[in-house]
């Protein structure tokens, strides 16, 4: 009877360090935050998105979070709060280059990128049928995003190209659903919407409004252009919103998804490869999922590459620059 009590006591001994083990191993899997933006805007639905297939295909537990976009998204991975991060392509290459809204607390290097992940649409949404160019938004009420924000930029830049200050409108410092409710209520003229189309506060907005694009194009996009060459021509096609009959031609910046440079090699290898090798799938859920490619990750890029994502891409025939 002794000689079974202590083979049964030695037994559950086995049981408890093994079960213990299990549980070591459980919670040693990378823990990444994603900071997208708004819940209106396209970071924030499509980020969800990507962080669901970089949990199942690279045992990566992904928190995507809101938040104000991307110049805070890159402040967060500096400040050691998150690790992954979707920002514009123009605002990257502020922080890398300490320019514009990065000018004053100086440059941040503490990030690098995975890859570009589609095209952002400056959006100029009106319900006023007096705005037909951007030179009619003179003397108007304009939402144009939050101050030092990508929108913000876009927004000036846009305007400088057609003559015009923030002092020639009167700035609204929206995020795009309050740019839509802002729209409803009257409160504003129109707004510049930065992101992926179809964005879900203008599909919103244009489903149970008149709401309408201005187009930015001809010689302002061309000297848009000309002054920042991330800037490219982009075409809405017709039927992206309710209501609009025709394509809208505008200009674009590209959605980029970069993580911090603390990350482990192996890591980022398989959260790019998680993405990339499931493309079909990812568009399937996302529309945007149908611009990821490799070419399309790899181009225009200002900042350098993570080495695992390097890793990844140069499988793929392609060479970036890891510094």
């Amino acid at each position: 009877m002794k000689k079974l009590i202590s083979i049964a006591l030695v037994l559950v001994m086995m049981l408890s360090l093994v079960a213990c083990g299990s549980s070591t191993t459980a919670t040693t899997a990378t823990k990444m935050t994603m900071g997208t933006g708004g819940t209106a805007g396209t970071y924030y639905a499509f980020g969800g998105v990507l962080g669901q297939y970089i949990k199942n295909h690279a045992g990566i537990d992904v928190n995507v979070v809101s938040t104000d976009g991307s110049k805070a998204n890159i402040e967060f991975i500096d400040a050691g709060d998150y690790q992954l991060g979707t920002v514009q392509s123009d605002v990257m290459a502020y922080a890398w280059d300490g320019t514009r809204s990065f000018e004053q607390n100086g440059a941040i290097k503490s990030f690098r990128v995975v890859g570009g992940l589609y095209a952002e649409a400056v959006q100029l949404v009106t319900m006023d049928p007096a705005i037909k160019s951007v030179a009619d938004l003179k003397g108007k009420a304009v939402s144009i995003g939050a101050p030092g924000s990508g929108v913000y930029f876009n927004a000036m830049d846009v305007l400088t190209a057609a003559g015009l200050t923030e002092a020639d409108i009167r700035p609204q410092y929206m995020s795009f659903a309050d740019s839509a409710d802002g729209l409803k209520d009257g409160k504003i003229d129109a707004a510049f919407i930065v992101a992926g189309a179809p964005t879900n506060a203008i599909a919103e907005l244009c489903t149970t409004n008149e709401a309408y694009l201005v187009p930015i194009d001809g010689e302002i996009a061309e000297t848009l252009m000309a002054a920042s060459p991330f800037y490219t021509l982009y075409t809405i096609p017709a039927e992206t919103y309710k209501g609009q009959t025709e394509d809208v031609v505008t200009v674009t910046v590209k959605a980029t998804l970069i993580v911090t440079d603390k990350a482990s090699e192996e890591d980022v290898y398989n959260l790019t490869k998680a993405i990339f090798d499931n493309t079909a799938a990812i568009a399937a859920e996302n529309g945007k999922g149908a611009e990821l490619s490799v070419e399309n990750a790899t181009s225009g890029m200002t900042a350098p590459f993570h080495a695992g994502a390097a890793k990844y891409f140069a499988e793929q025939g392609v060479t970036v620059a890891t510094e």
